[in-house]
């Protein structure tokens, strides 16, 4: 299919049929995620993958008990980081230079100029910032998974605080952001399916600034 066909086949499944999904697709999903642009390239989140059925049942009553928590093939939950500090962001700069095999001022004043400007931000400000650059990554996903033929559920409701204390994110610096089960729609159970996608017009959503 072409890409807007596939954009128009995808929904958000209510209902998963529980059957695997091969490796090598999920594989293709998390590059397309890694691979996504960020703000710098610093890549300020993690893409936590479970397959454990306990975990997953663990975070079905922490997020409105949804079935397709549990009947997925994959869960993703994006992480962001809970704040900038300078150790991360020299991480990303130093990998830069690495794997390109040189440094330019440029890039180093660019880094410095990170670095005098979001460690002494507000934690929380650096969160939602990360926050919405897991979000990008998470849209990859979601177009690489339809493009394979899998559905997706984007979800954001769930109890970010409960399902870090299941994961043990905030040991790790991270915060969870949105959760994405991967896998087979179960037709006969998703009221969803054979509805018509609504979405507003071209003319209402867009405005040419010429």
């Amino acid at each position: 299919m072409e890409l807007l066909e596939i954009l128009n086949w995808r929904y958000a499944a209510k209902a998963m049929n529980g059957d695997n999904v091969e490796q090598k697709k999920i594989d293709t999903i998390i590059e397309a995620a890694r691979l996504a642009p960020t703000s710098s390239g610093l890549q300020p989140f993690e893409i936590m993958v479970i397959t454990n059925q306990e975990i997953k049942e663990k975070i079905k009553p922490v997020a409105w008990n949804q079935s397709v928590i549990t009947d997925c093939s994959h869960l993703l939950v994006f992480a962001a980081w809970d704040t900038y500090t300078a150790d991360r962001i020299n991480y990303m700069f130093d990998l830069t230079n690495e794997i390109r095999g040189f440094k330019n001022e440029g890039w180093e004043n660019y880094r410095q100029k990170l670095l005098s400007s979001y460690p002494q931000k507000d934690d929380e400000e650096n969160f939602n910032h990360a926050a919405r650059q897991a979000y990008i990554a998470l849209a990859m996903a979601i177009v690489a998974a339809a493009n394979q033929g899998l559905d997706t559920t984007p979800l954001e409701g769930f109890d970010p605080e409960a399902v870090d204390n299941i994961l043990g994110l905030r040991e790790k610096g991270l915060r969870s952001v949105v959760m994405l089960p991967v896998g087979y729609r179960a037709p006969e159970d998703d009221w969803l399916v054979d509805l018509v996608k609504v979405r507003k017009s071209t003319e209402k959503l867009i405005t040419e600034i010429k």
